[in-house]
């Protein structure tokens, strides 16, 4: 199968242009996406590196998609893009929690526990059984600092960013830093998930934002 992967979910991001089959999946390619001009890039990107290969959209056997949390813009853009490929071609979508990719990205197997900046003293958290090549989600939340390092305990805490790992390492905590995952690693992700069954339609296909959008935090009050 030829699997497109995109993920949008930061200031920057990319797509992949993979070929699956059995337990193999071979990125072909990774292309960067700059931050900011993802709606004018994303279709353009993928139909340039769809033809550098060879290959049209038609040739696309399926979807894997960053659906979250991060960037309520560029999920939005992301999502829309793969939306609207899959319906009109009617192939499957494997969304893909960038927490759980976290987690994956470290290679260990038990009770993993990924961190993301959010922001404002905020991390991203999701707690995953992993076991082989397969992980099991416990739970995912917003929570501050401390909420992330009481979580940590009797746990591995897996994080792309130094901070948060050199405060888990100064408070005791078993820790491993790990690159920031790209759509390479979603699209493996996402063959997995769809040699599972686990898909969704682009009906079903939405963002997993965790925190609630600035507009919806300071709305006023009409109650």
């Amino acid at each position: 199968m030829l699997l497109l992967a995109t993920d949008t979910s930061g200031k920057n991001g990319s797509i992949a242009l993979a070929r699956c089959d059995g337990e193999a999946c071979e990125v072909l390619e990774i292309v960067p996406l700059v931050g900011g001009t993802f709606s004018a890039q994303l279709v353009p990107q993928v139909a340039g590196l769809l033809a550098k290969h060879g290959f049209t959209k038609s040739d696309l056997g399926g979807f894997a998609v960053a659906s979250g949390p991060g960037s309520f813009t560029g999920l939005r853009v992301g999502l829309a893009a793969i939306k609207a490929l899959a319906e009109v071609l009617e192939k499957p979508i494997a969304a893909v929690s960038l927490l759980e990719a976290v987690a994956r990205s470290a290679q260990l197997e038990g009770n993993i526990l990924a961190a993301l900046d959010a922001g404002r003293n905020e991390v991203y958290l999701g707690e995953y059984q992993i076991r082989g090549s397969t992980g099991e989600a416990r739970c995912e939340w917003l929570g501050n600092r401390e909420e992330c390092f009481a979580s940590g305990a009797q746990k591995v805490i897996v994080s792309p960013y130094t901070s948060i790992a050199e405060e888990a390492r100064a408070r005791g905590l078993e820790v491993k830093l790990v690159e920031h995952p790209g759509s390479d690693l979603i699209a493996k992700i996402g063959w997995q998930k769809i040699r599972s069954g686990k898909t969704v339609s682009p009906q079903e296909l939405d963002a997993n934002y965790i925190r609630r959008s600035d507009a919806e935090i300071f709305a006023p009050n009409k109650s």
